[in-house]
């Protein structure tokens, strides 16, 4: 009897430890990833910068490239600048924008791409999705996943706090996009990956019941799998229907609306999964996600992001318009703006009690 199976597209490597930045030139050699060393980092301004002076001596063959900012055309130009370079792989050091030119950029020329993420801010670290900015005002790009993954804690815990707690958000959001997926199988016969679903879910779980903070390196390391994890998932279902639901309509619309003015990622998507949970009449599970939000920093009302209450009602009304064709609870109940400012009153009750 035939084995049947399926093939993961994930990472051959994911290191997450204190100190992995030490090992990189090792881990790159010894997993046939680059035996030369011949090399093209992708650096940001900031962190990516501060490790290259580090980083530089131990890999003599490497060409660094810094990036500003996180748009397709910086993308594009980082592609035209390595072609023609023969490099082994293309290298992401610094935060989530980097992270996603050097994916786009890689995929570009062919060639494997490793994320050494400086910051957990949001779930693109591992996922085969580039967010980068255009004259439209962002859209999401498939890309091969990453071929290997490195997040140094000690680097981590360098980072602006902000940047980690956003990441907090992002995982968390997890809990609500699942949810929004099950609702469109349940109305429409949308399928769902079993397994997507699962990694996460599993991943925001884990967020939300760990006891730590973002000075404990067990939370940091949960953190870490939670949105490496929700990558993989993004990857198995071939979109990003198991991260991304009404959470994110609502974080995209922000964007759209305020440009700005808009918050982080993470912050955005976090009120908005507690919000839509709150839509679905999941109480419990809301004031879960709420209170997990607020012990660690995070926003839980939209005045604590600099929104009035008119600004959000007109953020929730217009969410669905971010993502054509994806059915969430927002589509489901098709809120007038009445309806959202006294849903909105009730959760913004229900959270404070």
């Amino acid at each position: 009897m035939p084995v049947l199976t399926r093939l993961i597209p994930s990472p051959v490597v994911v290191d997450i430890n204190g100190g992995a930045l030490a090992d990189l030139a090792k881990l790159l050699a010894d997993q046939r990833i680059s035996t030369s060393g011949k090399l093209a980092f992708a650096i940001s301004e900031g962190s990516g910068a501060k490790l290259r002076d580090r980083l530089a001596p131990e890999l003599p063959g490497a060409d660094w490239y810094p990036v500003q900012g996180g748009s397709i055309d910086a993308a594009v130009k980082l592609a035209d600048a390595m072609r023609g370079k023969r490099y082994d792989a293309v290298v992401g050091l610094g935060g989530g924008k980097i992270i996603d030119v050097a994916k786009y950029a890689a995929a570009r020329v062919g060639l494997p791409m490793v994320a050494v993420a400086t910051n957990l801010s949001h779930d693109g670290l591992c996922s085969p999705v580039s967010t980068l900015d255009n004259d439209n005002g962002r859209g999401s790009y498939g890309v091969p996943t990453p071929i290997a993954m490195v997040i140094d804690l000690d680097v981590i815990r360098e980072a602006p706090a902000r940047y980690v707690r956003a990441g907090i958000g992002d995982a968390l959001s997890n809990i609500s996009a699942i949810a929004d997926w099950e609702l469109a199988h349940r109305e429409n016969g949308e399928s769902i990956d079993g397994l997507a679903a699962a990694m996460a879910r599993s991943a925001g779980e884990a967020v939300l019941r760990h006891p730590g903070g973002i000075g404990d390196d067990a939370f940091l390391t949960t953190l870490a799998e939670g949105l490496v994890l929700s990558g993989i998932a993004m990857s198995i279902s071939g979109d990003t229907r198991p991260s991304s639901g009404a959470c994110h309509e609502i974080s995209h619309a922000f964007d759209l609306l305020f440009p700005q003015r808009a918050a982080a990622h993470g912050e955005q998507c976090g009120l908005g999964a507690a919000f839509a949970m709150h839509l679905r009449g999941a109480y419990e599970e809301s004031g879960n996600i709420a209170e997990t939000l607020r012990r660690h920093g995070l926003p839980v009302l939209p005045e604590e992001i600099g929104f009035t209450t008119p600004e959000f009602v007109e953020a929730v009304r217009y969410a669905p318009q971010t993502r054509p064709g994806r059915f969430t609870i927002l589509e489901h109940l098709d809120l007038s703006d009445t309806d959202i400012r006294d849903a909105y009153a009730d959760y913004a009750k229900a959270i404070s009690s």
